[in-house]
């Protein structure tokens, strides 16, 4: 099977300018996605698709490919990342004549994230073969359980009526959070479909220390300390 790795990697950050270049443990946000994906033994290439100068040169220090700049009308705050793949995607085929059998998105905000996670999912792909792979963690609040919603009249109500006999969060349905650890597609899925949750997903459950998503200044503080943490 063949797979390339694509790290998204926009330059204008509102909630942390620079985001992508930001560093924990001596290393960027960048460097760290490109390493993670070039460690999964089943990934052919790594590229990423950016619009900013320093982050492709970061990348191509890191050891990736960096071989078009995303243009701009992908590059705003509004831009879905979906066609950010499309894009991509189009140029692997216009470059080599072909899709590759799947396309492994590994985004530069999940920094904490391991190899070993990334291949998880490429396995699960290649074994299923379905549509999607995502990525999720165990949820800490259960719209069965603790989550609640307020109507017009401002009564609360649980989110979801819990089946009979419930009375502990435990016994409640398994939920789980989407993390940003790493995503793995078919690409003629992406190409055609509007959304991943149009198709077939398979989830991979990661640890909450691996799937910190970099959104803020205070995820930012988070992962370092996390990271300090493993290390000392």
């Amino acid at each position: 099977m063949r797979a390339v790795a694509l790290i998204c990697a926009r330059a204008g950050s509102k909630g942390i300018p620079g985001k992508n270049l930001a560093e924990i443990g001596g290393q960027s946000l960048i460097a760290r996605a490109v390493h993670a994906a070039r460690g999964v033994a089943g990934i052919d290439r790594v590229i990423v698709s950016t619009d900013g100068e320093a982050i492709a040169a970061a990348a191509r220090e890191a050891g990736a490919e960096v071989p078009f700049m995303r243009p701009a009308e992908l590059a705003a705050d509004t831009s879905p990342e979906w066609f950010v793949w499309r894009h991509a995607l189009e140029y692997l085929r216009s470059t080599t004549g072909s899709f590759p059998d799947a396309l492994v998105v590994v985004p530069a905000t999940a920094p904490l994230r391991e190899s070993v996670d990334v291949a998880e999912c490429l396995a699960l792909f290649e074994r299923e073969r379905p549509d999607m792979v995502i990525t999720v963690t165990n949820a800490r609040r259960n719209p069965y359980f603790n989550m609640v919603t307020t109507d017009a009249d401002g009564a609360a109500h649980l989110v979801m009526q819990p089946p009979t006999g419930v009375v502990r969060r435990q016994d409640a349905p398994p939920m789980f959070d989407m993390a940003t650890v790493a995503y793995v597609a078919k690409p003629e899925f992406v190409m055609t479909a509007r959304g991943m949750f149009e198709g077939r997903v398979r989830a991979v459950v990661i640890p909450d220390e691996r799937a910190i998503d970099i959104d803020d200044p205070l995820d930012l503080v988070v992962a370092r300390a996390i990271f300090a943490a493993r290390i000392t």
